[in-house]
């Protein structure tokens, strides 16, 4: 494998240098502190207090509040992005995720992926690859697994096409198989503190709940978080790295907007279990408002005492004043079906 360089400035790779069975052990682990909740919650403002309120997290049965299960995923993320897809053209969408065990302050994140498929666009210019990624502790234990996929540039069109896989991928995470956070006890949950009554049971299959609130979107606030993330890919920031010259706003930034979106009807889904699925449907940029609703898919009994599992498939999508439908195939941004553990 090769990888294009500039002097001792490394370009990234590109389709070519990428080979399934292929193991990358990402650069740069990372200390988690309170200071980087701070920052999340400065940006997207997510209101579920086990991750803001120490003694609600002892209410709980842990000893302090962990770390947010989507910062946890954000940091793992940008640990990839400098081997998987600094020349991305775009993040296409992720699978199976597993949020293995709380993150405490003071844990230090790093992570491997696996490449797992390739497969050449037709156009002979891209291509998508598909790795399976795992963050780990400073003690080597797993913290976090997601498979993704996305497309990424070729460096020499004139190279052959490579040999095409494509992986399978589970339609969602069984509920069988949900992690179970090690210590968590929701037979005394305070919902005054979350300011919702809302329990599983409380809640039905094929309910459809709006969640209210709009947010425009801002480069300034995207182009932060992505920082704080280690993420370096192009898109999100070079106004050169595509045709249109604008700033392709992070997926990640996404789903952690339409998380906190659901504070709003959803206070007591107070940790994601797994992510059954996530599509980036279509860009999103600055100056764009957005919108979220979800939809109850399932629940699920679940060996946390007090607690069940809710299935929930939300969707982040552009509006306005003129009517627009958000969640239309035009204006649909994201569609994130994913696992909540909720008390009973």
């Amino acid at each position: 494998m090769t990888r294009e360089v500039a002097g001792k400035a490394g370009r990234g790779y590109f389709l070519e240098d990428f080979a399934v069975g292929q193991i990358l052990s990402h650069a740069v682990p990372r200390t988690v502190t309170r200071g980087d909740l701070a920052v999340y919650n400065c940006i997207y403002g997510d209101r579920h207090p086990l991750y803001t309120s120490d003694p609600f997290a002892r209410s709980c049965g842990l000893n302090a509040s962990p770390v947010h299960d989507l910062l946890v995923f954000h940091i793992v993320f940008g640990k990839t992005v400098g081997d998987l897809s600094l020349n991305a053209i775009a993040n296409l969408g992720y699978a199976e995720a597993r949020f293995l065990k709380p993150v405490n302050y003071g844990d230090t994140l790093h992570a491997h992926s696996k490449v797992i498929g390739i497969k050449e666009n037709s156009n002979g210019r891209t291509g998508i690859i598909w790795v399976e990624t795992t963050g780990l502790d400073q003690s080597e234990t797993p913290v976090l697994t997601y498979k993704r996929w996305v497309m990424i540039r070729k460096r020499n069109e004139k190279e052959p096409p490579c040999e095409t896989v494509v992986p399978a991928t589970l339609p969602a995470v069984p509920a069988e198989d949900l992690p179970v956070p090690r210590g968590l006890d929701f037979r005394v949950f305070d919902t005054g503190a979350t300011g919702e009554t809302y329990r599983v049971g409380d809640y039905t299959v094929g309910e459809m709940i709006d969640h209210v609130d709009c947010t425009t979107l801002t480069d300034t606030e995207h182009m932060l978080a992505t920082r704080i993330y280690h993420n370096t890919a192009r898109v999100h920031f070079d106004i050169n790295a595509r045709p249109d010259r604008q700033r392709l706003i992070y997926g990640g930034h996404m789903i952690s907007l339409a998380r906190a979106f659901t504070c709003n009807g959803l206070a007591n889904a107070q940790i994601i279990l797994a992510i059954n699925s996530g599509t980036h449907v279509n860009p999103a940029f600055a100056g764009e408002t957005v919108t979220a609703r979800t939809e109850v898919i399932d629940h699920a009994d679940h060996p946390t005492p007090g607690a069940g599992a809710l299935r929930l498939r939300t969707r982040l999508g552009r509006t306005g004043d003129d009517g627009i439908d958000p969640y239309d195939d035009a204006n649909l941004l994201l569609d994130l079906d994913y696992w909540c553990l909720m008390p009973r």
